[in-house]
């Protein structure tokens, strides 16, 4: 009889992609296994998850909104709402294990699965777990997480350290000729080219630098790939019209052809992005989100930085320090290799299935 499974969690392409991951990892292991997803209405996955072919729902959840607390006026009636949503989801799908990767409803669904026992997995992708997670985790089966010391947060008894799930793609971004991929994005062969990515959702203080900083970058004979985000995407176009040698968009969705593309990367340091630069090994400069929940992005690029295996500048230097850094960099074609040699020996490219091994196992699926 096929198993029936449901991943929870999204907000962020962190989340989406490595949950997609693990799906793929399952479904080629079992290929009658029945996944769906649970996901946030109005949020990246309700569209990701069905371009990637898998179906799924939608919960009326916000979370805690750390900026304004009027706003979260109605967060206990929309949590108190999404338990009920949930509860139908499941007497319709009645799953047998569900796996939650982070984001707004991985709380509701994993909790209602332990309140009616139903085995339940949590992918921890951050150095430091979220609240909702290390609560989920005492009564979870299992826990993956993506490095060592996290018995701070989780029953040491059912941690397993698998590492990141990385999409597929990216692990095949070396195979691609830069040349090629330079011809993705109508860029030319021969020069030094940087990719700036600010996560899913963009980055406004890489954008501004980016923004102000596109004269230097172009006048010291770089290309400049420039993955925006939805926000202020049109501010940021219009800063580039008219620019030769720089390609501007709000999403790359072939993001393999970006790294292939890329002698240097500057990037937020979500855990995603992480496993991600270390896969394909790119010089990198990290600009950690500084708001993100126990400052964990800082956490993920001092990991690297302590061990010269990436750059890092602060956000709130990156008006005045960014660009210059990035120049420096593109000017030291020893010191790109050195720091991509370094990043690459922390790759782990078979998260995914490490998990949906260990999972299968736990609910008596026979792999193949």
């Amino acid at each position: 009889m096929a198993k029936r499974i449901i991943i929870a969690g999204g907000g962020t392409g962190g989340h989406i992609f490595p949950a997609i991951a693990i799906a793929n990892a399952l479904k080629r292991l079992d290929t009658r296994a029945e996944i769906l997803f649970v996901g946030a209405t109005g949020k990246m996955e309700m569209e990701k998850v069905p371009q990637a072919g898998y179906p799924i729902k939608g919960l009326d959840i916000a979370g805690f909104n750390r900026s304004s607390l009027i706003k979260n006026f109605w967060l206990p009636f929309k949590l108190i709402k999404s338990f009920f949503q949930v509860r139908g989801i499941f007497n319709a799908f009645h799953p047998q294990a569900v796996i939650g990767v982070g984001g707004y409803s991985t709380f509701p669904v994993l909790r209602l699965a332990q309140a009616r026992d139903i085995p339940t997995f949590i992918h921890e992708s951050n150095s430091f777990a979220g609240k909702a997670n290390i609560m989920l985790g005492k009564k979870a089966t299992d826990v993956f997480v993506a490095g060592s010391g996290m018995e701070k947060f989780f029953p040491a008894e059912k941690i397993h350290v698998v590492g990141n799930p990385v999409r597929p793609t990216i692990a095949k971004a070396g195979t691609i000729p830069q040349n090629d991929a330079l011809a993705f994005f109508g860029l030319q062969p021969g020069r030094t080219t940087v990719l700036f990515v600010g996560g899913s959702l963009g980055a406004r203080s890489i954008n501004e630098a980016v923004a102000s900083g596109l004269d230097a970058l172009l006048g010291a004979g770089l290309q400049v790939i420039w993955q925006t985000g939805k926000t202020g995407a049109a501010e940021w176009q219009a800063a580039a019209a008219g620019r030769a040698g720089v390609w501007v968009g709000d999403f790359i969705t072939a993001m393999e052809y970006g790294y292939a593309a890329a002698n240097l990367v500057v990037s937020r340091s979500g855990a995603m992005a992480v496993a991600e630069l270390c896969v394909v090994g790119k010089a990198v400069v990290f600009v950690p989100y500084p708001f993100a929940a126990e400052d964990h992005q800082t956490a993920n690029a001092v990991s690297l930085v302590s061990r010269d295996a990436a750059l890092l500048v602060a956000d709130a230097d990156v008006k005045n320090n960014l660009v210059p850094v990035v120049l420096e960099l593109a000017q030291d074609p020893n010191r790109q290799t050195q720091l991509a040699h370094s990043i690459s020996t922390n790759a782990v490219i078979d998260a995914d299935m490490r998990v949906a091994e260990a999972i299968l196992k736990r609910i008596g699926t026979e792999t193949i």
